[in-house]
């Protein structure tokens, strides 16, 4: 189809983006060939029906996957026929609601113990490691911290969030510890010249979240386990939201979720008909 072409020579298209956009469009080109639908006639309904297509595709695309496909049609679509005409409405089917799988605190030491080691690398690993867990953070918000951003007399660190929101998270004992003997012990080590990163990779630049994977290949168990761990601990939704950034309750509420088992427990010491 000689839209497609048109829409996927767009010099503000990625290469990358390119590619998944001509994977994604042309089966559906063909699909509108294959059932005679002339893309100025494309509707509400003929998205509809392609993603009740995709749905029963042998494959068994997850709803992930049918959701990309779609906006990269609307996308397409937008470019096409004018954003007047790109149809409204949901199409994609519900995605399955996923709880975090959250580490146990036994299994938190453990990784943490296991990063011991010489040099100033380990004391580094130990650090970073230490401040997600106790300040709950995404990974690039870790690693975009200055040096600046923590505050050992006040005890807080200054977070630099999504949507370049900032928000004041408190510094647990044991993180400012580590942190405090990183600063001391290793950052001089690492860093070159006057850059102001706290977490400086082997290069004495500012470390990157691909390294901070290396070192544990999934940061995020670890703000889901701060979060969590907190709820076990009394903390209300509300000040977990604040301290997480998340700029809707329903985004925390999944959590209220994770900790059913300690609601159970409260519930059966306290009901009178439990």
């Amino acid at each position: 189809m000689d839209a497609v072409e048109r829409f996927l020579a767009s010099p503000s298209l990625s290469e990358g983006t390119r590619r998944s956009y001509r994977f994604d469009l042309e089966p559906f080109a063909a699909w509108l060939g294959k059932r005679g639908t002339a893309l100025e006639d494309v509707d509400a309904r003929a998205l509809a029906d392609y993603a009740a297509e995709l749905g029963r595709d042998r494959r068994k695309l997850a709803p992930a996957t049918i959701s990309r496909k779609l906006a990269a049609i609307r996308s397409f679509l937008r470019h096409a026929l004018g954003p007047s005409r790109v149809p409204e409405g949901t199409f994609s089917p519900r995605r399955a609601r996923r709880l975090p799988n959250t580490p146990v605190t036994k299994d938190i030491e453990a990784l943490l113990d296991a990063l011991e080691g010489d040099g100033p690398l380990p004391l580094r690993n130990r650090a970073l490691l230490e401040l997600i867990y106790s300040a709950g953070l995404r990974s690039r918000e870790a690693v975009l911290l200055d040096l600046a951003d923590v505050d050992f007399e006040q005890e807080l660190v200054r977070v630099h969030g999504k949507g370049d929101k900032e928000r004041v998270v408190p510094l647990g004992e044991e993180a400012a510890y580590w942190i405090s003997r990183y600063v001391r012990n290793a950052r001089p080590l690492l860093v070159r010249g006057t850059e102001a990163a706290l977490f400086l990779s082997t290069r004495g630049k500012r470390l990157d979240t691909s390294t901070l994977r290396r070192i544990c290949p999934n940061p995020h168990k670890l703000r889901h386990a701060f979060a969590t761990h907190l709820l076990e601990g009394g903390a209300d939704l509300r000040t977990i939201q604040e301290l997480l950034g998340h700029s809707s309750l329903s985004t925390t509420q999944v959590y209220s979720h994770v900790d059913g088992k300690r609601l159970r427990r409260v519930y059966d010491s306290a009901h009178p008909r439990s």
